[in-house]
């Protein structure tokens, strides 16, 4: 008895008679987990498509199969999203379920809604590059996991019929340009999806039933690629 008196004394000075407080602890998920954060909009959240018909969650798909510990991905993207919208909702979405503390992979798509506001570039610019570094922060600081996917050209869906396409792929094209210049000098991978997202003009199964948004084919074609380079930075299955 005396001993466990003895115990529960030491236990009790632990915690009360410190004057330093007790450290909480860190988020960051299971330490087997190989965790995936996607950031962007509707071609991230897969306006049209089933959930699981996204591109991150095919990446998820394709790479669980290479590896059991890959974990479904938490995506933070919503159809509509400018970059500001974004870094908005970024700080919305860790209030109702907080991030982790880090991600073993992230990704970030965003531009289009701006490009569609008639935003000009270098607002574009700023923007991107301040969410491209909290995007390498949510990463671990560890910009050779972190991946930048290209505007697609909507000009080019039965959507956009009734406007300019030549101008909407020049202004797609200098937005790209301008969002491959500085994942180059934060030396992140930047994966060019636009051109195939291009082809669309004469395969109608590339795009989601309101003739805009892209399908489930076109974003397993997006899902390959990113799965292919996260693939040579995971650490073998067990």
């Amino acid at each position: 008895m005396k001993h466990t008196l003895s115990i529960l004394f030491l236990l009790t000075c632990i915690f009360s008679c410190s004057n330093k407080t007790v450290p909480t602890m860190v988020n960051t998920g299971s330490t087997n987990e190989i965790t995936y954060l996607a950031l962007g909009d509707s071609y991230t959240i897969g306006e049209q498509v089933p959930s699981k018909d996204n591109f991150p969650n095919q990446v998820y798909s394709l790479l669980k199969k290479e590896n059991t510990h890959f974990a479904e991905p938490r995506i933070i993207a919503k159809t509509g999203w400018t970059t500001d919208e974004l870094e908005e909702g970024i700080i919305a979405a860790n209030k109702s379920e907080p991030l982790l503390d880090k991600y073993n992979f992230t990704s970030l798509l965003i531009g289009v809604n701006n490009q569609y506001r008639g935003r000009t570039v270098e607002n574009y610019k700023s923007e991107f590059e301040a969410l491209l570094k909290k995007t390498i922060q949510f990463a671990g600081k560890k910009e050779e996991h972190v991946v930048i996917l290209s505007i697609p050209d909507w000009g080019i869906t039965p959507f956009a019929k009734e406007r300019d396409s030549n101008q909407i792929a020049n202004e797609i094209d200098a937005y790209n340009a301008a969002a491959k210049e500085i994942a180059t000098k934060y030396k992140v991978h930047f994966i060019d999806i636009t051109p195939s997202t291009r082809e669309a003009v004469n395969d109608n199964s590339l795009l989601a039933s309101d003739g805009l948004h892209p399908s489930g084919k076109e974003y397993k074609k997006w899902a390959e690629l990113v799965a292919i380079f996260f693939k040579s930075k995971m650490p073998a299955n067990k």
